[in-house]
């Protein structure tokens, strides 16, 4: 059995999550993964193969065993550590954001000044911020989650897979608008409107599944208490847990996806669906949930639809829509399309 590390002592738990779900029965690869305390605890399940980890132990951590692969599932600090790990050892990372992966110090320099400025002179001093393009470089691999950033530099990684559950019968619609309540990622204003603005006899529930604060908490309060009976919001003003997120989604009939066309990380500018993934299209693919995306956003794949200018009407439509997400995107068939790819990384 070939031996595979991965670590996520930084953001994106949800990933690491999946990877672990992909992973757990495999024949082929033994995964050890290492988590920081934050990141662990929010991962649902316990195991032997769950290390606790940070950046000043990973190095040693690594060395005690002889890895074939180690896979980084977020370069968004520690790039000193994370350089070090890639010239020492097999590395894979997952990319996020592809243009902050290319940024250049000159660039790197400005951008602290925009934003954050403790935080990321904190990154610079302690950080190896300045080795961010130097560690992606020296990565062996780098790894895109969605199929349609791939190229010869980015290689696609499969893991998302449609997951088995009972199918519920609503009284009426039941819309999951998933991810965080920010107005800088989505455009929750115009979701906001189109809700305030609804006139129908059809019962429909709207749930923001993601942690609303500050202004868009206030707007979502306020529009909660001028709604007409058979329309109903749903929010949350702490973390959403994942129990309580898999519930909606599962109840879901379709997904409400507004987000904005463009994006910052680190104060470089990223395009949704060009330079960076939406957590939104896993979100579809997972539950098996046809998604409605604004018309700027491109996808060949048949359940990501194109906003409508009647969304109301739309979403009633998609309502009893059957699409087969099981031909593409099966626990098996995505279990195997890994193992090809892993055992490419292993052995170029």
């Amino acid at each position: 059995m070939k031996k595979i590390a991965y670590i996520e002592i930084d953001t994106h738990a949800e990933i690491a999550q999946d990877f672990m779900d992909l992973m757990h029965d495999s024949k082929e690869f033994s995964v050890d993964f290492y988590f920081s305390e934050k990141i662990k605890n929010q991962i649902r399940e316990d195991s032997q193969f769950i290390h606790v980890s940070d950046s000043s132990m990973i190095l040693d951590q690594l060395s005690a065993k002889n890895y074939d692969l180690v896979i980084i599932g977020t370069v968004h600090r520690y790039f000193n550590t994370f350089l070090t790990i890639s010239q020492r050892f097999n590395t894979s990372v997952i990319v996020h954001n592809l243009n902050f992966s290319q940024i250049s110090k000159s660039d790197l320099i400005k951008n602290i000044f925009k934003n954050d400025f403790i935080y990321r002179l904190k990154l610079w001093w302690k950080e190896g911020l300045f080795y961010t393009k130097k560690t992606y470089g020296k990565a062996r691999n780098l790894l895109v989650l969605d199929k349609e950033l791939s190229s010869e530099k980015y290689q696609f990684l499969p893991l998302f897979y449609t997951k088995s559950f009972e199918q519920i019968n609503n009284k009426g619609l039941i819309i999951a608008i998933p991810g965080g309540v920010s107005q800088k990622r989505r455009d929750y204003q115009k979701v906001f409107t189109i809700i305030q603005n609804l006139k129908t006899e059809e019962d429909f529930t709207f749930v923001f599944l993601g942690k609303a604060k500050g202004e868009e908490l206030k707007n979502i309060e306020s529009l909660s208490e001028n709604l007409s009976g058979n329309i109903k919001i749903i929010y949350f003003s702490e973390r959403v847990s994942s129990n309580v997120f898999d519930d909606w989604m599962q109840k879901a009939n379709v997904l409400w996806c507004p987000i904005q066309k463009e994006a910052e990380f680190f104060s470089q500018k990223e395009i949704y669906g060009k330079t960076k993934m939406t957590g939104n299209l896993g979100d579809a693919i997972k539950y098996g949930k046809p998604a409605v995306f604004p018309g700027n956003y491109s996808s060949k794949l048949d359940f990501i639809i194109p906003e409508e200018e009647n969304i109301i009407a739309q979403f009633q439509n998609l309502k009893n829509s059957n699409f087969n997400f099981y031909k593409d995107f099966s626990r098996e068939k995505t279990q195997k399309d890994a193992e090809l790819l892993l055992n490419r990384l292993i052995s170029t």
